[in-house]
């Protein structure tokens, strides 16, 4: 199961709605790890605009709840912005901030909302033969941002979503490589015995410092071409 909410719109369309939430990270004394503002908003905002474009949805509005401080507001949407900028977009951003009690540590939550038509839905298209990689490394807490260059960066994303040999990409979230495995190919109605990765498997992927995509293998060398160091194969047994 994909972490959208796709909901009834119009003939042929449906919204799509993908959030993410950080919390105690942040320039609070409670915060256990410290991080700027806008930085922590930006790979809230990577998390939710990742998986709502990767199902094929076009975004359309961002939603900013700041349970920082009124002050942040400004260096949150300039986190936002810097996502949307990577990915090619630029959708409005609204919110709330929580002003009326102070608090000891960071915590904040974005929700994407787009729209998708049914036929551009990227989910379940997998076919038997493609193979499956991973781009990127996983990371989470202070590693991501001590090793920015085993993040996959957004314009790569964006580029491997337009790339005709791609059929899905499943942004790697907390439950680790394996779980993700698992779960797109439930939604291809496959059912794998075992895989085996470089990276490990049962990580935490953090807020998606890395992604799980099913090719056509014989778009393989273009797509270690593009993605370079952060290619990592997933060898699956059936």
């Amino acid at each position: 199961m994909r972490d959208v909410l796709f909901l009834p719109f119009a003939d042929g369309m449906e919204i799509a709605v993908a959030a993410d939430g950080s919390a105690a990270v942040g320039d609070k004394p409670g915060d256990v790890v410290s991080a700027p503002a806008d930085v922590v908003a930006y790979f809230a905002a990577r998390v939710a605009l990742m998986e709502l474009v990767s199902v094929g949805a076009e975004a359309r509005a961002i939603v900013l709840q700041n349970f920082i401080a009124d002050d942040r507001w400004e260096a949150l949407c300039r986190g936002i912005g810097r996502a949307c900028r990577e990915l090619g977009i630029d959708p409005p951003i609204t919110g709330s901030t929580e002003s009326n009690f102070p608090t000891v540590q960071s915590a904040l939550g974005v929700t994407a909302i787009g729209t998708v038509a049914n036929e551009r839905k990227r989910i379940g298209i997998t076919p038997e033969e493609a193979k499956f990689a991973v781009i990127g490394r996983p990371l989470v807490g202070s590693a991501v941002l001590a090793h920015p260059e085993w993040v996959a960066p957004l314009s790569l994303f964006a580029a491997l979503l337009r790339s005709p040999y791609i059929y899905e990409l499943i942004p790697i979230g907390s439950k680790g490589i394996y779980y993700e495995w698992t779960q797109l190919l439930a939604a291809n109605g496959r059912q794998g015995r075992a895989c085996a990765c470089p990276l490990p498997l049962f990580s935490s992927g953090g807020p998606a410092t890395s992604v799980l995509v099913s090719y056509d293998p014989d778009g393989e060398s273009e797509i270690k071409k593009q993605a370079g160091s952060l290619f990592f194969p997933l060898h699956v047994e059936w």
